[in-house]
C-alpha cells in the first residue's frame, strides 16, 4: 500500500511527532520517567535541523565513501606515470586482452569483486557496531557549535551578537556551497552547449568529430580502443606540461555564468 500510495514529507513528519508523543507518554509513566527532551534526543527527532557537528560528521562519512575511489585514481595515477615500470607494463597486457576478448572483462570484473570479498572475510567485524565518537565529530565539536545543535526552533538565544555570529559563520560555509554548485552547474551547462550552437566553431566541430567517431567505432572499434588507452598511459616523456586540448577546449565553451548578476 505505501508503495502504492506513498505519504507525503509533511504527513510523514506528522506521524514520526505522534508517535513520539505516543512513546513519551508512555515512558514518562515508569519509574524513574523519562522527560520529553531525552525520548526526542532518544528518536532523533531534530536529525532534520542545522548542526555543524552533523554536517561535519556526513562530510567525512562522504569522504570516506568515495576513499576506494579516489585511492583507484590515485593507483592509476602512478600507473600512467610509469612509477613502477613492471606494474605499468603488466596493466598494459591486461588492457590488451581485454580489448580484443571483450567478453572477459565482466567476467574479470566480478571474479575480482568475489576474491575482494574472499580476502576482505578476515576482517569482517566480531562485535556489534557501537556510537562512534570520532565520527560523530564529538570530540573535537566547539562548545558554541553544541549550544546551537541544541538550540530550540526558532531560537530561544537572546543574544544578539550570539546569534549573528553563527549566522555569520552559516553564511560563510553556504557562501562555498554556492561556489560549488555554480562550477557544478558550469560544467554541465558546458555540455549542454556543445549541440547547441551558442558557439558555432565548437558545435560544427563537435558534428564533424561525433560522425568520425561513429564512422571509426563501427569498422575498428578495438583499435581505437588500444590506440585511447596506449595514449592515456604513455610515458611521461611523451607528455607536455600544457593543459590537453580538449580540457583547453572544454574550458572555452560557454555558459550562463555570464548571464547572471
Amino acid at each position: 500500500m505505501h508503495f502504492l500510495h506513498p505519504l507525503s514529507v509533511v504527513q510523514l513528519d506528522n506521524l514520526r511527532h505522534q508517535a513520539i508523543q505516543i512513546i513519551y507518554t508512555r515512558l514518562s509513566r515508569e519509574e524513574p520517567p523519562l522527560k520529553k527532551e531525552v525520548v526526542e534526543y532518544m528518536t532523533d527527532v531534530d536529525s532534520h535541523m542545522w548542526s555543524m557537528r552533523r554536517s561535519k560528521a556526513n562530510f567525512f562519512r562522504i569522504t570516506g565513501a568515495l576513499n576506494p575511489f579516489i585511492d583507484a585514481l590515485g593507483w592509476f595515477d602512478q600507473i600512467r606515470n610509469w612509477k613502477n615500470p613492471s606494474m605499468t607494463i603488466v596493466i598494459h597486457l591486461v588492457f590488451v586482452i581485454l580489448v580484443l576478448y571483450p567478453e572477459l572483462i565482466l567476467p574479470a570484473v566480478f571474479l575480482y569483486l568475489f576474491l575482494v570479498s574472499v580476502w576482505d572475510r578476515r576482517f569482517w567485524p566480531r562485535h556489534p557496531p557501537h556510537l562512534d565518537t570520532r565520527l560523530s565529530q564529538a570530540e573535537l565539536t566547539h562548545p558554541d557549535e553544541l549550544d546551537e545543535e541544541f538550540d530550540t526552533f526558532p531560537t530561544s538565544q537572546s543574544a544578539n551578537d550570539l546569534v549573528r555570529m553563527r549566522y555569520d559563520r552559516l553564511r560563510s560555509i553556504m557562501g562555498r556551497l554556492q561556489t560549488l554548485f555554480g562550477d557544478l552547474a558550469t560544467q554541465g551547462e558546458r555540455l549542454q552547449s556543445l549541440p547547441s550552437g551558442r558557439d558555432p566553431t565548437a558545435t560544427n566541430l563537435f558534428t564533424v568529430v561525433c560522425l568520425l567517431l561513429a564512422i571509426v567505432l563501427y569498422f575498428r572499434p578495438r583499435i581505437v580502443a588500444l590506440l585511447t588507452g596506449f595514449y592515456v598511459m604513455r610515458h611521461p616523456c611523451f607528455r607536455s606540461r600544457r593543459p590537453p586540448v580538449l580540457f583547453i577546449f572544454f574550458r572555452r565553451l560557454p555558459s550562463r555564468a555570464e548571464m547572471l548578476f
